[in-house]
């Protein structure tokens, strides 16, 4: 087979990101005016790629990121942020932070099969990315821009490139961040690295 060139690209601000709300599955939050202006700058930087498909979670905010790109976008929910259960939306108070920061230091202590009350954990995250992968694997597309969350890029990272799923925290995203990976049809190589120049108006 041919070879894949794959960009994973992190969404544009919305008003919970500038806030420090927990989003996650189960909050479709639209972008903010930051977050519109972050994904121009990202199509000023990859549009001119020939991307042969685009897909995005079953999110708003990852689809209106994709909106100067296409007007036409498969959505899959295998692409969809994890669930962070009764914490989504939630006031970023000092107990929820606590909650937050203990659940981030158990799955560093690898243990990726637990979850906040309700939500998802890595290990239940990864499983439903992978017969979304094996969609994007399974055509002849070449040049695949796929637009997803924090946390769940974090994960496919780790996944992809066989990395053990504690080792997540070493992927750093930020909004419209990317990465790119190469897939010979074996294996997956990473191309380039969380890259931010672009959001500074940099080339």
């Amino acid at each position: 087979m041919k070879t894949k060139t794959i960009y994973l690209l992190r969404h544009g601000e919305t008003d919970h990101n500038k806030n420090g709300r927990v989003q996650g599955r189960g909050v479709n939050s639209s972008l903010n005016e930051t977050g519109r202006r972050q994904s121009d700058l990202t199509f000023k930087r990859l549009g001119a790629i020939s991307f042969d498909q685009f897909y995005s979670s079953s999110l708003l905010r990852t689809q209106e990121t994709l909106a100067p790109f296409a007007s036409t976008v498969t959505a899959c929910d295998g692409f969809d942020e994890i669930s962070w259960g009764d914490q989504e939306g939630a006031e970023p108070t000092p107990e929820a932070k606590m909650m937050y920061k203990r659940t981030i230091d158990r799955w560093r202590n690898g243990q990726v099969d637990v979850a906040i009350g309700g939500g998802e954990s890595p290990v239940e995250v990864m499983e439903r990315q992978r017969p979304a992968i094996d969609r994007v694997l399974a055509n002849g597309d070449e040049k695949i821009l796929i637009c997803m969350h924090g946390r769940a890029i974090r994960i496919l990272l780790c996944w992809l490139l066989n990395y053990p799923l504690n080792y997540m925290d070493g992927f750093p995203h930020e909004n419209c961040s990317y990465y790119s990976l190469v897939y010979n049809g074996r294996i997956f190589s990473l191309k380039e690295f969380n890259v931010t120049s672009h959001l500074n108006g940099k080339k």
